[in-house]
């Protein structure tokens, strides 16, 4: 990732920690929450591992290409799951843009920043638009599951509702950053 160090590791720590959250709602008693933690999983971890400053270590020129096919795999599973759920769409979204990353980042020197005054790419600014909106309406519908459900009595680290969305919240909010220091 190219920007400031500090930025980097933030980036690795929230990325890191939401994964690390996801694969704890992997133990929930919902299988679809099961399935859905786990394609979170990869993608916290996955962005955490992109998201290490370019200064610190620069991956191998394979890296990318590892990273893209990860992330086409997980989007065809998100693309066949989305049969059944809409919610899936999102993770099509994600994926695809963690592949398209991966594909700049492929494409880019290392000593590279930012697009060299030529402007923000339409395709970044496409995502960078659904992310921002995505990050909005997250947002909001966080704000009244925390105030009102709780997780209920009883309910597992796996089952509270409003963890679950800030979990997205903060993956979408790291996407944001991602996209914006390409």
């Amino acid at each position: 990732m190219h920007g400031p160090a500090s930025y980097g590791w933030l980036l690795v720590a929230l990325c890191g920690a939401t994964g690390a959250y996801c694969l704890l709602r992997m133990r929930s008693s919902v299988e679809e929450q099961r399935r859905a933690a786990g394609g979170e999983a990869l993608m916290g971890f996955g962005m955490a591992a992109m998201a290490v400053p370019a200064a610190v270590f620069s991956p191998p020129s394979w890296a990318w290409t590892a990273y893209a096919l990860v992330f086409g795999a997980a989007g065809l599973r998100s693309l066949w799951a989305a049969r059944a759920d809409r919610h899936h769409l999102h993770h099509l979204v994600g994926a695809a843009a963690m592949v398209y990353m991966a594909a700049v980042m492929a494409g880019a020197p290392a000593h590279a920043h930012g697009h060299g005054g030529s402007g923000i790419p339409l395709l970044t600014g496409t995502l960078l638009l659904y992310f921002t909106v995505y990050v909005l309406l997250t947002g909001i519908r966080l704000v009244p599951v925390a105030a009102v459900a709780g997780g209920g009595p009883g309910a597992g680290w796996g089952d509270r509702p409003e963890l679950a969305r800030a979990c997205r919240l903060s993956m979408g909010i790291a996407m944001l950053a991602m996209l914006l220091t390409m």
